[in-house]
């Protein structure tokens, strides 16, 4: 994919929900809400303050992220369905359970 986002947006494809519940029940597409989780696949250069300094972005391209339920604005590039949103609309970073383990 030869696309590179601005400034301080980021490119992110969701991450699917599970078609079963706990109980085994296979959920309808059609009553599946859209997953709020998501990887980053590419990120701008970052933003300026009001000095005029480039501000790095604090998330990578990896980052497995949570954002708002209508964050972001859906595209299609190559035939997948992606989102371009600001950094700001990310809620948080999920850290993998191997890392925290090592910090702790």
């Amino acid at each position: 994919m030869t696309f590179r986002p601005l400034h301080d947006r980021i490119l992110v494809r969701r991450i699917e929900a599970e078609e079963k519940t706990a109980g085994g029940i296979i959920i309808p597409d059609t009553a599946k809400e859209k997953p709020q989780e998501g990887e980053v696949i590419a990120v701008g250069g970052g933003a300026r303050d009001e000095a005029g300094k480039l501000v790095p972005l604090d998330v990578k391209a990896g980052d497995r992220i949570l954002f708002g339920k209508w964050s972001g604005s859906e595209i299609k590039l190559d035939g997948e369905d992606l989102l371009i949103m600001k950094e700001t609309d990310v809620m948080g970073v999920i850290e993998q359970a191997a890392t925290l383990k090592k910090a702790a």
